[in-house]
């Protein structure tokens, strides 16, 4: 048995076939690919965009005869909404690159 990383490697021999199988247990004390703050980062990441998509839904009209443009091209749904997005993706992206 050969230790690697946490994990315990255990190669066996099948006679009949002449195939190696290798298997993999994980110890009770192995580390976990992302730490406490990497997660913190992922749910901030995913609340903001979709706060940028709640804030970016609606615009329908309250009367089919009347044409409102502020209702649809308003400032929160054309910049706000899309800079919240972007910032929720950028803040993902962080948040999988940052060692623990």
């Amino acid at each position: 048995m050969a230790k690697e990383k946490g994990y315990t490697k255990r190669v066996d021999s099948n006679s009949a076939s002449g195939q190696k199988q290798t298997s993999y247990n994980q110890n009770s004390g192995a580390d976990l690919l992302f730490g406490r703050n990497n997660y913190k980062f992922i749910i901030i990441g995913i609340g903001l965009i979709f706060l940028g998509m709640v804030l970016m839904s609606g615009g329908h009209m309250p009367s089919p005869d009347v044409w409102d443009e502020s209702l649809i091209y308003s400032a929160r749904r054309i910049t706000v909404a899309p800079i919240l997005i972007l910032a929720g993706l950028l803040v993902n992206v962080y948040a999988i690159f940052v060692k623990k």
